[in-house]
């Protein structure tokens, strides 16, 4: 008892040096100071040499000589000027936060901006799909919009450049958005308003702009000012002609606090897009300043002239000037080792002759690359999923779910967890599914979705992919918006050699389906949520023979929902005869009347000689395999040239029906899709 009190006794004595210590370290603070910046671009004229390193340019945006403004989009580098996004920002960070009292800063933004439609690129016109958008011109929208970085672009159509992932709760961004279009989904008034967006795509806050006798979309150079008063968390937003002064009253004023969307540095700039109506956003000038506050850091007390002119490490009276409590604490530490000895050793002689028992590790942890794919634990799978919550569900079918998930170094994957049900009723191999899994782990192609890993126990079957984040392609064709043809066919040339390259390795895909088409930032298609289900116990080479013909006939039905841009089977279709797209596919051809199943919200802006091509593509996946289906190989080659396409039957043969490797399970149909 005395000898543990010895030892509480020397703790207290280090923790009281220690801190006697720490406290004379302390940093001190002085009075709060303020850090101001201010940026100034009368114009954007290429002339200025500083330009092109002052203003960071992202997606489709431009520095027009011409104009000598900021063009959101690139009129010069696109032939369809729909779906496009694009960024111009300061290309240096700005102060905005001050994280030890968590104020945000004050800041003034005044800018010349200003809306036209180009006809020379892009027919204004009133096509389907846009009805509601007010008449022949309109557009998306500009931002003025404060982000975390410097590389990310936004999403083209209603999201307006500023957000990529919609559903991303951790990207911080802010924006006053100048909209052009009215998406009743997302709360908007009508196709004239402002709107304060924090964090996301739905206004918190909008403005009519229609009440104060303001049209963003008349073609005249607008002004915008926006004053935000940090510490009284106060936003004004005015708007008027250029050459005139701002109305006496704001806009919208109120109460805002933008602090939990800020970080300490964050950059400041515009974003735009387009969606199915095509609009030139001019930012003509641009004056911003910012004011945030910080505390000064003034020396301590403790600096002194002999410990810093060399040599001089005694006082006149002889003493050493190094302070008591380091002696106290070295004196202190050898102490407490001492002590510790000491105890350990009769600690020892107490349990006498008992043998000491070495725990040693089970398997020694052999360095691994990584980026190769590997087993991972329930438990790894769990937190990374944050107990597969529910907020993390990103889609399921009748296979199992999908959730969206971060690993400890910070990757995002997406986790396909197949269901007991599933499993269990089909009578399936477990193991055989997790060689196949392997398997299609090791191959690498910029159009398969990598696979980072596998988890697999007596309950448990998943695997984990790599995250994209502009999900997977039925969002994009049956949601909301419109993909014009050139990225449509862009998407069947990208999954027709994925395809290719699958079976040229003797594997299949065995769940194609447009929700395991996912797209990239880039909209570059990649194909994920393989089947890796096994049809039945017959040999490999008859197995991946049946799979890879399953697979060209999926191909064809998604290169025809591509094109329609509806899915193969929709109630919602008012013809009976057209409900069954592969069933109205054929008769189109029959009557030679294929126009009829393109996708009319994509307007003229369609070259229906290669659409044609890709619909007869299409039905000669689906023919029987016997009667002239072509190998995936073949389809590469013929979307990648203009080489005849083998003659087509004039009507649907008889005995086809939807083939796949999954049928008597689901056959891809009523699964609901992965968002």
């Amino acid at each position: 008892m005395a000898f543990s009190s010895f030892l509480f006794l020397l703790l207290l004595l280090v923790g009281s040096s220690l801190g006697v210590d720490s406290a004379k370290k302390e940093k001190f603070t002085g009075p709060v100071i303020n850090v101001t910046k201010h940026l100034s671009f009368p114009d954007f004229s290429l002339d200025n040499p500083r330009m092109v390193h002052d203003v960071r340019l992202l997606g489709s945006a431009k520095l027009s000589k011409e104009t000598g403004a900021v063009q959101i989009p690139d009129v010069s580098e696109a032939i369809d000027l729909r779906h496009l996004a694009g960024r111009a920002l300061y290309s240096s960070p700005v102060r905005l936060l001050d994280p030890a009292t968590r104020t945000p800063a004050s800041f003034e933004t005044t800018f010349d901006f200003q809306f036209k439609n180009d006809s020379s690129v892009t027919p204004a016109r009133n096509d389907a799909g846009s009805a509601g958008t007010g008449g022949t011109h309109g557009g998306s929208g500009l931002t003025f919009i404060i982000v975390p970085d410097e590389f990310t672009v936004g999403r083209s159509g209603p999201w307006l450049g500023m957000l990529n992932d919609a559903c991303d709760e951790e990207y911080k961004a802010v924006a006053v958005e100048f909209d052009t279009r009215h998406n009743p989904e997302f709360g908007d008034p009508n196709d004239n308003h402002v709107g304060i967006n924090l964090g996301s795509i739905v206004s918190t806050r909008t403005i009519n702009l229609s009440d104060i006798g303001v049209s963003l979309k008349d073609g005249s150079i607008h002004r915008a000012r926006i004053r935000y008063d940090g510490p009284k968390r106060w936003i004004e937003i005015n708007l008027g002609s250029v050459g005139q002064e701002f109305p006496s009253t704001p806009a919208f004023s109120g109460f805002l606090d933008l602090s939990p969307h800020l970080k300490e540095y964050m950059f400041v700039g515009f974003s735009a897009s387009t969606g199915n109506l095509t609009q030139i956003h001019n930012v003509l000038s641009w004056n911003f300043t910012s004011t945030s506050q910080a505390s000064l850091r003034i020396p301590s007390d403790e600096t002194c002239e002999s410990k810093i002119i060399l040599g001089n490490t005694q006082t006149p009276g002889g003493a050493k000037t190094e302070p008591i409590s380091n002696f106290l604490i070295f004196a202190a530490v050898v102490v407490l080792a001492l002590a510790i000895l000491v105890s350990l050793y009769y600690n020892s002689k107490r349990r006498g002759d008992k043998p000491s028992t070495i725990v040693l590790p089970e398997k020694i942890q052999r360095p691994r690359p990584p980026n190769k794919p590997r087993s991972f634990t329930v438990n790894e799978v769990s937190c990374a999923t944050r107990g597969f919550g529910e907020y993390e569900v990103l889609g399921s079918d009748y296979r199992g779910s999908f959730y969206r998930g971060k690993l400890p170094n910070g990757c995002q994957v997406a986790v396909k967890r197949f269901s007991t049900h599933f499993l269990n009723s089909y009578g399936l191999d477990r193991r055989r599914i997790l060689k196949e899994i392997c398997a299609i782990s090791r191959i690498r192609h910029p159009n398969l979705v990598p696979i980072r890993g596998w988890c697999h126990d007596k309950v448990e079957l998943m695997v984990i992919y790599d995250f994209f984040p502009n999900g997977s392609l039925d969002k994009w064709l049956f949601g909301v918006g419109v993909l014009p043809w050139t990225r449509r066919f862009k998407v069947i040339k990208d999954a027709a050699e994925a395809l290719s390259f699958l079976h040229s390795k003797k594997l299949a895909h065995k769940n194609m389906k447009t929700t395991s088409v996912l797209l990239d930032v880039t909209f570059r298609a990649v194909l994920g949520d393989f089947g890796f289900v096994l049809s039945g116990s017959g040999s490999r080479k008859f197995e991946s023979a049946t799979s890879q013909a399953a697979d060209v006939f999926e191909f064809g039905v998604i290169a025809l929902e591509v094109i329609a841009g509806r899915r193969r089977s929709d109630p919602e279709v008012e013809e009976e005869e057209e409900k069954d797209l592969l069933d109205f596919s054929w008769r189109m051809h029959e009557i030679n009347e294929k126009v009829k199943v393109f996708d009319r919200r994509m307007g003229s802006l369609v070259n229906l000689e290669q659409a044609i091509r890709v619909l007869e593509i299409g039905l000669l996946c689906t023919l029987n395999e016997s009667k002239g289906r072509p190998s995936m190989e073949e389809v590469v080659n013929l979307l990648a040239t203009d080489k005849p396409i083998p003659e087509l039957p004039p009507s649907r043969p008889v005995a086809l029906f939807p083939y796949s490797s999954t049928t008597g399970l689901c056959a891809g149909y009523s699964c609901a899709p992965f968002r």
